[in-house]
């Protein structure tokens, strides 16, 4: 009755299959560190100072050239005579303010203020950074690899077999 037991339990097995897992320690034979060379970019900043010029006005250009007109539109309508009084009125207006406009440009004044003008700039070195340490050991002539932030001693590997 065992026997029989037992067979069954194997056929079943053999049909469906099977597997199991195990976890061996093994030594590693070196760890070597790994280095990666990185580019570093470090701003900074040059600032200076600038002068700058600002120019103002002491007469603004609209109201000089309304005055102009307005000086220029009566002189014109006192120096016409019949229909020509409005032709020399409109003109008079025209090359006043034009006159009025032109003075309040040629009294635009300058003067210079400081202003500080800053560009940034960046600095490169290249730096060597260590990234972590390469940790070789050999299973059954096969070799294994694990990398870790320290030098291991030894690596578990997970063993699996099918059935």
């Amino acid at each position: 009755m065992n026997k029989l037991i037992i067979g069954s339990i194997l056929s079943a097995t053999m049909l469906w299959g099977g597997s199991f897992s195990w976890v061996e320690s093994v030594q590693v034979v070196r760890s070597k560190p790994v280095y990666r060379t990185v580019t570093i970019r470090e701003p900074y900043e040059i600032c200076r100072d600038e002068r700058v010029p600002v120019t103002y006005n002491e007469m603004e250009e609209v109201p000089a050239a309304l005055i102009g007109g307005a000086a220029g539109g009566v002189l014109g309508h006192q120096i016409g005579k019949g229909h020509g009084r409005d032709a020399a009125t409109i003109g008079g207006a025209l090359v006043g303010a034009l006159m009025g406009a032109n003075i309040a440009r040629q009294h635009r004044r300058v003067r210079y203020t400081t202003r500080r003008v800053c560009e940034t700039r960046y600095r490169t070195h290249r730096e060597r950074r260590f990234i972590h340490y390469k940790n070789i050991a050999w299973y059954q002539g096969r070799r294994i690899v694990k990398f870790s932030q320290r030098p291991l001693r030894r690596i578990r590997v997970r063993l699996t077999a099918r059935y």
